[in-house]
Order: C-alpha cells, then structure tokens, then sequence
C-alpha cells in the first residue's frame, strides 16, 4: 500500500516537473524578444561577403552594406545593440535555428520551403537569379550551358535555380559568391550564377576586364529577399516589420536603396521595382 502510494507520489512529481519544464521552454521562446533587450544587444547573423548587401569597407574593415543598415535600424528601433555574426550561405539557417544568431540579415531568399524552419519579415528586395559567361566562350542563352561547368554558391537558391534551368550542366559549389565569382575568373568554370543584383555588383568590380565577361539576358527566378527569424517569435517579428515599414513609409527605404544599388554604385540599377509592404511570396 505504502509502495502504491509513493509510485503515485513520484509519477505526480515527474509529471509537475516536466509541466514545469515545458512552461519554462514556452516562456522562454515567447520571449525572445524580451531577451535580446535584457542583455542590450541584437545578434544578426551575415554573409560579409555579398557587395552590397554585406560586406567588409576594405577602408575601415568594419561591416557595411543594405542590409547592415537595415539592421541597424531594427536594432535602433529595439533601444539595443547591433552585434553582426559572419555565416557561410549554409550555415544560415542551421544557426538561427540552434540559437547563435537572433536575426537573419543574410541575402536570404523567401520561398515556401523554408517556411516551415523559418519565420519571415517583410521582402525587402526583390531579384533575380542570371548568369554571367565568359565572353570567348561564345553562350548567349543558358541551353549552351548543358554539360558545361558552371560554378556558384554552396546551399543558396542559386544551385537550385541553375539546376532546374540546365539539368546537365556541371554545377561546382563554392563556400561563398566571392570563391565562386573568383574561379569563374580564373577560368575553372565556364559560368557563374548569382543573385542578379550582387552579380551585377561583382561585374563592376572587373573594371576593364569586364569586356571578357557577359551577363546572359534570362532571368531564372524570382527571389524574395528577407530578413529571416526563429519559428513563432512574434514579438520580434512585430518589431522588425514595424522598422521596415516606418523606413518605407519616411522615404529612408528608397535613400537605402538608391546608396548600395542606384545609380552610380557598382550595381547601377535605374531605379528600385518593389516596396517594402509584404511578407507573402
């Protein structure tokens, strides 16, 4: 009897200490947001190698770039401060997701797949996948890249894109666009697939060398780019859409636009084709 009575005793234990610990898991992940004011600083998790959206000012050697400003503004918004996190392309996800970063700021495409491990903020740039070829190569249309090796980034939706537009073709990943833009130049692949905005960017860089290279005219695919957060964090996701709009609203969404992609900036785009109002693709 007395046995039957402590088991009832330890089961009713064990089952309000793990109430308490499931209440205490939910608290905590409701309360990202409280979190990040608690201990004074937002971690946003970067590429720090994709002009312009982040990248290293080869003067200050401090990080800079669209998305960086944008960032900034969350984190002025929030009242804490910005800390930037370098990240390879594939390590994004699996980073905010165990925790090592708060926020995304990190080219990162908005497309159903990665809704269910992701939360997204509104598209705050809206691109295209293209490519660029060498010049003596003679391609003008991406049919000419089937069994042609072709080099892009590692884990991005650029080795999607590239894959379902010419299955044959030989596609070599890279740790990073800037790995990959410099074997194309070196003459380990034949082409090179980027984000259009960033490729254009990287096509500014050649300076006279540029007449070596060409920018295929198709587009392949449509990307939404957003800032990227952790399932269920609404709080934060509030604040950080309440930012976007605010800038949008003020006009400071267009200025930021027009300083890493306007005319006269290395991706030289006439004007910006999207606003900041939407977090649905």
């Amino acid at each position: 009897m007395a046995t039957s009575r402590t088991l009832r005793f330890s089961l009713a234990s064990c089952a309000i200490a793990l109430c308490a610990q499931f209440a205490f898991a939910n608290a905590a992940h409701a309360d990202q947001l409280a979190d990040i004011k608690k201990k004074g600083e937002i971690v946003f998790g970067v590429l720090g190698t994709d002009e312009p959206n982040s990248f290293i000012d080869p003067k200050t050697r401090e990080l800079v770039g669209y998305e960086i400003d944008l960032a900034k503004a969350v984190a002025k918004k929030i009242g804490v401060k910005p800390v930037f996190k370098q990240l390879s392309v594939a390590a994004r996800i699996p980073e905010l997701q165990q925790g090592h970063v708060d926020v995304l700021a990190a080219t990162l495409t908005h497309n159903k797949e990665r809704e269910s491990q992701v939360d997204f903020a509104l598209t705050h740039f809206v691109t295209g996948s293209k490519v660029m070829v060498r010049a003596a190569s003679g391609i003008t249309a991406l049919p000419q890249l089937a069994g042609k090796k072709v080099v892009t980034v590692r884990g991005g939706t650029q080795e999607t894109n590239i894959r379902a537009a010419v299955p044959t073709a030989n596609i070599v990943t890279f740790e990073n666009t800037q790995q990959a833009f410099q074997a194309l130049q070196q003459g380990k692949g034949i082409a090179y697939v980027n984000d259009e905005s960033s490729l254009l960017a990287d096509y500014g860089k050649l300076g006279p060398a540029a007449k070596n290279f060409t920018i295929l005219p198709t587009s392949i695919g449509v990307e939404s780019i957003a800032l990227g957060l952790r399932k269920g964090e609404k709080n934060l996701k509030g604040v950080v859409d309440a930012t976007l709009r605010e800038l949008e609203a003020s006009g400071a969404a267009n200025g930021l636009f027009n300083k890493w992609y306007g005319p006269g900036t290395r991706p030289n785009m006439a004007k910006r084709t999207f606003t900041i109002s939407t977090d649905k693709i």
